[in-house]
């Protein structure tokens, strides 16, 4: 009794670190997050049609600049007012001839509610530098993770991924 004790706790304990996780990408592939390992993972949540999907630019700009010690991934969600609404083909494109992006897109996920997917359950919980948990309010809330899958920092939409507020820390 005592080991299927152990575990159930084990199995229920929360994960140490994003590299348990792994997730499609826009292209239907997977994309295993250990392959991140020694750098810093922004991880952000986008919309097409939002206020801040001009994000997208700086995002592009910060993967580019940041290149050996950083890796952007955006996930598509569709929870805000619809701001989502297209397949993942026609956010790729969408993306790809408005912004330039080249970066690591996931396919669209559900980022808060009862089918929240479970990098965002994760996130959502995990501690971090501004003591900030619970659920995302909006769109292009970005989460900062540290080279050992941890997050460090979590970051509200209105923060522009090229701002100091967020670059001191890479």
């Amino acid at each position: 009794m005592k080991v299927i004790a152990l575990m159930l706790t084990l199995l229920l304990a929360a994960p140490a670190s994003i590299y348990q996780y792994k997730v499609a990408s826009i292209e239907g592939k997977k994309i295993d997050l250990k392959k991140y390992k020694g750098k810093k993972v922004l991880i952000v949540n986008t919309a097409s049609k939002c206020g801040y999907t001009p994000q997208y630019a700086e995002l592009q700009q910060l993967s580019e600049k940041y290149k050996d010690k950083l890796v952007v991934i955006g996930f598509p969600a569709n929870n805000f007012k619809e701001q989502d609404p297209g397949t993942n083909l026609e956010i790729k494109e969408f993306c790809k001839a408005n912004y330039g992006v080249t970066f690591p897109l996931s396919e669209k996920v559900s980022v808060k509610g009862d089918d929240i997917d479970p990098l965002f359950k994760y996130l959502i919980s995990a501690e971090n530098a501004e003591g900030i948990t619970g659920d995302i309010s909006w769109n292009f809330e970005k989460f900062l993770v540290d080279e050992n899958g941890k997050l460090i920092h979590r970051f509200k939409s209105k923060v522009k991924p090229m701002s100091e507020e967020l670059t001191r820390y890479l």
